[in-house]
């Protein structure tokens, strides 16, 4: 094939992925999410789908780790999954959500799956699903409909184990449509989602819960007593062996930095042990020996990488000068971690700083933005407290709207600017003004006034707009490099990554 034929189908696969997109797009109803008389039926309208798809007996042979929980499920996932395939099992990842590119959600041997391959599969199941919608049974939602595509491909790749994180919850999760898990586990429970899932922990947990099997093993983490409570209830109904993991030692090295990793390895060990013995691959004697654990275990916890946590990226102008740290986190716990690892690369780079021949200033920035749903004030001073604590003040704090909340599934090569109201970034920025100035609360009202010459923070437009000031800022002040910490938000991180590695 000659090297203009090549381009001539790399082009018509691009035209073809972006039609992709576009129809996956028209499955997403911006109410779905938040309209909770609805799951029970949703829920059950999936088992007609796999029907339809002729995915009914794929799934059932399916060897599944099954993972829920409020914060650290994609990190466990990621564990497991690159434990897994050092025993040179072929597997297959479902985790959400994505940030630059809808098919980072669908990984097979810890590769993202090809735009040719999603593009086949994706219409294959769109078609047949098409066909069989009537006003009674619509076309499934944008994440069941996922959900339902990485049932295809994981069949239809014929992969040795497949390792899926709920989207939401537990009991009405897409994922949750299998019957029959190897394991599963659930992590760090906390307060996320409270508008779907429930207002106190105890309510959280059971949903949580929902993805317990009878029979099935499970494990988790060490978690508050009003959680754990509803945990052993409802592992007990069904029989379940329900276990408590403890961390990893810290000795152990992790692909994903934070202390708070050392939780997620665990579990990750738990359940990876668990599955290789049920499949026949592990000697449970072997996996229990005092010499520390198996060389692939440490080898697959050594290389597991997730995008947007904890994740270190230079700015593409300039790299010197600007340097960005992402983090996801976006409930009250992951704040607490998100700033605590922060705050220790901070310190790293002011002990290296410290000894080098040529000192620079090193200012530190917060990029923050958070969906509407979740509650500022559980996140911004956890943040912020935790950070001065550790030795580490944010010189200014920025507040931008995220763009891609709900209809950005692909690598757009252009982040909008178009700004829409800003009354929740507002928000944001009179509630950081008030930590700022040591008050006890923010003030709600719209008399809360401050010299702009005093002001510690701003409001963009759009991140396109700040991410100009930063590099304007850091021209100006040769002598200063910048580190922002950009966090609140996945959706944020995905945004900022997409504007920065153009």
């Amino acid at each position: 094939m000659t090297n203009e034929e090549e381009e001539e189908d790399e082009g018509e696969l691009s035209v073809r992925y972006h039609k992709t997109l576009d129809a996956l797009s028209s499955l997403i109803t911006k109410r779905s999410r938040f309209v909770n008389n609805n799951q029970s039926h949703r829920f059950r309208l999936l088992f007609h789908y796999l029907k339809v798809l002729e995915l009914e007996d794929a799934v059932s042979q399916m060897k599944i780790i099954h993972v829920a929980g409020t914060k650290g499920k994609g990190s466990t996932c990621t564990f497991s999954e690159s434990i897994l395939r050092n025993y040179g099992l072929r597997t297959g990842l479902f985790t959400s959500p994505h940030l630059i590119d809808v098919r980072e959600r669908f990984r097979l041997n810890g590769t993202e799956i090809s735009q040719e391959k999603f593009v086949d599969y994706f219409w294959c199941c769109f078609h047949k699903l098409k066909e069989k919608t009537s006003n009674e049974i619509p076309m499934p939602t944008y994440f069941c409909f996922l959900a339902l595509l990485a049932f295809k491909i994981f069949s239809a790749e014929q992969v040795d184990v497949v390792i899926l994180e709920v989207g939401l919850g537990g009991r009405f999760d897409a994922t949750n449509v299998i019957q029959k898990p190897i394991v599963c586990g659930i992590t760090s429970l906390g307060y996320d989602h409270m508008e779907i899932l429930g207002d106190t922990l105890a309510e959280i947990a059971a949903e949580k819960a929902g993805i317990f099997k009878s029979g099935v093993p499970a494990f988790t983490v060490p978690q508050p007593d009003e959680a754990m409570r509803v945990l052993n209830e409802k592992a007990s109904k069904l029989e379940v062996n329900l276990e408590v993991v403890e961390p990893l030692e810290s000795s152990q090295r992790l692909g994903l930095q934070g202390k708070h990793q050392y939780l997620n390895a665990g579990l990750a060990v738990a359940l990876c042990s668990t599955f290789l013995q049920k499949i026949g691959i592990e000697d449970n004697n072997d996996l229990k020996q005092t010499s520390g654990l198996p060389e692939r275990f440490v080898s697959g916890l050594s290389k597991a990488y997730l995008m947007g946590r904890a994740m270190i990226v230079p700015d593409s102008e300039l790299p010197e000068e600007i340097v960005y740290y992402l983090d996801g986190a976006h409930s009250p716990e992951s704040m607490v971690a998100c700033a605590t690892w922060f705050s220790q690369q901070i310190k790293q780079n002011q002990e290296r700083n410290h000894k080098s021949s040529e000192q620079v200033k090193l200012q530190q920035i917060l990029l923050f933005n958070c969906m509407s749903v979740r509650d500022p004030s559980l996140l911004l001073p956890r943040l912020r407290s935790k950070c001065i604590d550790q030795g580490v003040d944010f010189k200014k704090a920025v507040f931008v709207p995220n763009v891609s909340v709900y209809n950005q599934v692909g690598p757009c090569s252009n982040v909008e600017t178009q700004a829409g109201s800003l009354t929740w970034q507002l928000s944001l920025q009179r509630l950081w003004e008030s930590l700022a100035r040591g008050e006890a609360k923010a003030s709600s009202g719209s008399d809360f006034q401050v010299k702009e010459e005093e002001k510690k923070s701003f409001v963009f437009s759009s991140l396109p707009l700040a991410v100009d000031w930063l590099r304007d800022s850091a021209r100006r002040s040769k002598q200063v490099r910048f580190q922002v910490l950009v966090t609140g938000s996945l959706h944020l991180v995905g945004d900022l990554l997409r504007l920065v590695k153009k």
